[in-house]
């Protein structure tokens, strides 16, 4: 599936979240997160983010697409990185 994830971060985290969210996903902006993953990877990533997350503090926002079929990607500005530069 295809995801996109954002998240919002008290301060004392934020490093903690990038670094998760870096493992998983490519970082293509400040906090947001693309790329593909299996459910069971995403499951693995969101254990992973909860085990750091304040609840009252912390957020997360996932969008799941089953497919790219419906899919588009609108750049602006400064050229950001891609889930599908790092594709083989």
């Amino acid at each position: 599936m295809f995801v996109i994830l954002v998240y919002d971060a008290g301060e004392k985290r934020v490093q903690k979240f990038l670094k998760i969210c870096r493992k998983y996903l490519v970082h293509v902006q400040n906090s947001v997160f693309e790329g593909e993953l299996t459910e069971a990877t995403l499951k693995m990533l969101t254990e992973e983010l909860r085990t750091i997350m304040n609840d009252e503090e912390d957020s997360v926002l996932i969008y799941k697409f089953r497919t790219k079929k419906y899919y588009e990607r609108i750049s602006m500005g400064i050229e950001k990185p891609s889930h599908e530069s790092f594709m083989f």
